[in-house]
């Protein structure tokens, strides 16, 4: 007797905000409102989403005006991160237009006296038998869509599908071209006045006392606000609340610094504080095979800082006990609670709407910014007040990607195969997002007379991909295994979500100790992978990047190739990196090859975009990033002092889409990095014959492998 069928679910999205017309909205102009609650940051998830909201409503793209995040009408989607835009988002939004379309069907079927299935829509035109015809424009006032969500609409079948699946160009890209403002850098406000904030140049530091005289004579000055050891300037212009800041400063008197961690010695800082252990998982070998020997490995991985190409932005304004706020946060209903903590406020008073950031890679400082701006904004008499950070801001005071240690201890026979597998992780954790605590998770708050304690970052829990140990447990098919995670209850460098959050450290370091296993067994490394792998949809993209990239090429001088492969968390996009590099006076990637599965790519030319953007972000995190500190001060300040790729050193890029629509789609933007990582370490293996496990890859880290394997 067979099972019965599992009852339909709403998708996760819907359930959290199943009211119809939150999503979805017909204007009287032959225009589709859709309002998700992501965000836009550059990953094309605005495109990707009209997409689906035209195919589900037989609308022209054009037609569709997608409206900006705010919790004053959106629906609460939480955080835009992890690649989970399209997978929480576009399956919310299929659904909720596949009902709206099933209601309003049902209505024009009375109204013309047509059977529904009968029906068909044309560009929002009703269409049935006899030449009879309505719009979902003349239903509007007649259906109303302030309905919850319920299990029974259906989706498209993939077959009917039109849009969805084909490339469609960017809907936010025009006004980027043209230099219309889109940017919140750009938004001009009518009565606009400026903030900057004075923050300590060294770690930790206090503001003790502050002489106010000089800036109170800068021309354009309107106030200070100082609140503890807050502090900022409000001004009429840019320029004069840079003069402003500038002469605040000189009369500024700052407690001693907190210590910082050796930077030349990360592993051994991070080995050395108190942590919190958790086994992320276990694996027992059905039988013991005796290990003829153990390889022992430690890979490192800096503090790496998110060099937003601008300074984090915030527009914020009064109104009697209002606030209003504009922000590129990538979570505007989770700010906004962060926000009723810190000023005591009912959430309702507070509206949080999202405008796009010039660059945005995990929880940089566009929340902390958010506050400086409404804590400012009380100076400003009812007038909206911007603040930016500086470079040396936004390099000092944002949250870092954290710094991570790993360890694996594979335990080989007699043959090198591989008969148990240790793996184990120190790091600071790798989350500190604001609205998710009890306490505000904001930069101000620590800082204000009544401060609230600076959050220990977190890790998410293994169910949503984890934190320092995401990809820790390998998609290999390996007898036995311990994968264990030690999270720092230490801070004195702060650290939340940057872009794959630990999976870029923990491929780096799976993909380079099976490379080194394949070595001694003298098998080629594709092959080696492909036989400890039973996914097929792994193996397929492996075998189309070797087969793009015809592995394995002629031996050069000078010139190596390396591969390697993940799945985000296990559970996400699969990806497949071949690296071709030259290694002269220095480490040069010249050709990136890679093939992914998304499952439904909605947009493949957006998935490409996105496993370019994120191998090209990679390969500057494997060969120049790294936050620099002496032990009072972060030193890594300007562009000069943390280098990130230039145009010049950027790879050719190719990338294969492996398209399955018959698969729910996952998102794309953090596949390429943990596989583009280890791709270029195992390539400098390759031409140089040196394994580097310390990034970024460095000439002087090049010169010291040299000499330990020497």
């Amino acid at each position: 007797m067979s099972e019965p069928s599992p009852a339909p679910k709403l998708p996760v999205s819907l359930v959290a905000n199943p009211r119809l017309s939150s999503w979805v909205r017909f204007s009287g102009e032959g225009r589709v409102t859709i309002s998700p609650g992501k965000v836009e940051i550059g990953q094309g998830i605005v495109t990707a989403l009209a997409q689906i909201a035209a195919d589900e409503l037989d609308v022209d793209i054009t037609r569709i005006e997608m409206i900006r995040a705010s919790t004053a009408t959106s629906p609460n989607e939480g955080v835009t991160s992890g690649s989970l835009s399209i997978q929480q988002s576009g399956r919310a939004l299929r659904h909720a237009c596949a009902e709206v379309r099933q209601r309003i069907l049902a209505a024009a079927s009375e109204r013309l006296g047509v059977d529904p299935s009968l029906l068909e829509v044309d560009d929002g035109t009703i269409l049935g038998t006899g030449n009879v015809r309505t719009s979902y424009w003349e239903l509007a006032g007649e259906v109303s869509l302030d309905h919850d969500a319920t299990t029974g609409a259906r989706a498209k079948s993939i077959a009917k599908r039109a849009v969805a699946g084909h490339s469609t160009q960017r809907v936010d890209i025009p006004d980027k071209v043209f230099a219309r403002p889109r940017f919140i850098h750009d938004h001009a406000r009518l009565g606009l006045l400026h903030g900057r904030m004075l923050r300590p140049e060294i770690s930790g530091a206090k503001l003790i006392s502050l002489d106010e005289t000089a800036a109170h004579a800068v021309p354009g000055f309107i106030a200070i606000v100082r609140d503890g050891g807050f502090a900022g300037v409000v001004a009429d212009s840019e320029a004069a609340a840079e003069v402003a800041l500038k002469a605040l400063r000189k009369g500024a008197t700052w407690s001693a610094a907190e210590p910082l961690p050796d930077e030349d010695d990360l592993a051994g800082f991070l080995k050395s504080q108190p942590v919190e252990t958790t086994v992320i998982d276990t694996r027992t070998a059905a039988s013991t095979k005796k290990a003829a020997r153990t390889v022992r490995r430690q890979y490192t991985r800096p503090y790496i800082a998110h060099a937003s190409i601008a300074p984090s932005c915030a527009i914020a304004q009064w109104d009697g006990g209002r606030v209003h706020v504009w922000t590129h946060s990538q979570g505007v209903y989770l700010l906004r609670a962060d926000l009723a903590i810190v000023l005591k406020l009912p959430a309702e008073n507070i509206v949080v709407e999202h405008m796009e950031g010039a660059g945005c890679y995990g929880h940089n400082a566009a929340d902390d910014v958010a506050l400086d701006a409404v804590l400012l904004a009380k100076a400003g008499g009812g007038r909206p007040v911007r603040v930016q950070w500086s470079r040396h801001d936004e390099m000092s005071h944002a949250p870092f990607g954290a710094a991570m240690a790993i360890e694996i201890e594979a335990d080989l026979d007699a043959d090198n195969e591989i008969v148990g597998w240790r793996h184990a992780i120190w790091s600071n954790g790798h989350a500190a997002r604001p609205g998710r605590a009890t306490q505000p998770a904001l930069l101000a708050a620590s800082e204000i007379a009544n401060p609230y304690p600076r959050m220990i970052s977190t890790n998410p829990p293994a169910a949503n991909g984890g934190g320092g140990d995401r990809n820790s447990v390998p998609l290999y098919d390996l007898p036995a295994w311990t994968i264990t995670s030690h999270r720092l209850l230490t801070m004195p460098v702060r650290t939340s979500a940057l872009r794959t959050l630990g999976a870029q450290g923990n491929v780096f370091a799976i993909e380079s100790v099976l490379d080194e296993i394949a070595a001694l067994r003298g098998e080629d490394p594709i092959e080696f992978r492909l036989r400890h792998l039973r996914d097929d949809r792994a193996k397929d993209v492996i075998r189309a990047t070797a087969r793009r990239a015809a592995w394995k090429p002629e031996r050069r001088s000078g010139v190596g190739h390396g591969v390697a492969f993940a799945r985000y968390k296990n559970t996400g996009a699969y990806c497949a990196a071949i690296a071709e590099i030259e290694g002269a006076d220095d480490i040069r990637v010249r050709r990136l090859t890679l093939a992914v599965d998304v499952g439904e790519a909605i947009n493949p030319d957006g998935v490409i975009n996105q496993i370019e953007g994120g191998a090209i972000q990679a390969t500057s995190w494997v060969l120049k990033e790294r936050v620099r500190f002496d032990r009072t001060r972060i030193t890594s300040t300007s562009w000069t002092e943390y280098p990130i790729l230039t145009f010049s050193d950027v790879p050719a890029v190719d990338v294969e889409i492996i398209q399955r629509p018959e698969i729910e789609p996952v998102g794309a933007g953090e596949a390429a990095h943990g596989p583009v990582t280890a791709a270029i370490a195992n390539a400098v293996y390759d031409c140089l014959g040196v394994r580097v496990r310390d990034l970024p890859i460095t000439r002087d880290r090049i010169i010291a492998a040299m000499e330990l394997a020497s």
